[in-house]
């Protein structure tokens, strides 16, 4: 399977005519991310299951699969593919707050390391530290957040980063033809 980007045509589209996130009060905006923000979040015990769920259908190399496979790897015991805990780490920024702004997606991911392995049994949580914010230039009602999320295991070990931007409405800014 290819991945394409989505054309800019499209993505002007999703961000002008996105139905259901006209600005409120209720709701976190660009201007509750100012630079330096940082917050602390998510609690999720990775589960053997689901670390052998994830990896046969997404990630089916050995050492996340098999204890004996996993045993004469690198890592020697039976560990979670990197991009499971990418997807934990998408669910604990859900849980915590982004289902509570007024999100419109993200451009992309700059930069994601994997520092070391993620096991069974272990418990993660997430860091976020706002680099940069700034109005996106073709939209003036958008912002764009870039922000470092890290996320720790029980020991507080960093064992993933990602530096990413995120879109959100802008709080006094209309849309184009919302004035």
């Amino acid at each position: 399977m290819r991945c394409l980007p989505v054309p800019p045509a499209m993505l002007g589209a999703m961000i002008d005519e996105a139905p259901g996130l006209e600005p409120t009060s209720a709701l976190l905006h660009w201007e509750d991310f100012p630079v330096g923000h940082v917050a602390e979040f998510g609690h999720v015990e990775v589960q053997r299951e689901a670390v052998i769920d994830f990896a046969r259908q997404f990630d089916p190399q050995p050492f996340h699969l098999d204890d004996e496979a996993a045993a004469a790897s690198l890592f020697g015991r039976l560990s979670a593919s990197g991009w499971h805990t990418a997807c934990l780490l998408m669910r604990m920024l859900c849980d915590h707050h982004l289902l509570r702004t007024a999100a419109l997606g993200s451009p992309g991911i700059d930069a994601l390391r994997w520092l070391q392995p993620v096991y069974p049994g272990d418990v993660l949580s997430a860091r976020q530290e706002v680099l940069e914010a700034r109005p996106m230039r073709s939209r003036p009602h958008v912002g764009l957040v870039k922000s470092r999320f890290t996320v720790l295991n029980q020991r507080r070990e960093a064992v993933m980063t990602i530096e990413s931007w995120g879109m959100m409405r802008r709080r006094d800014v209309p849309p184009p033809g919302h004035d």
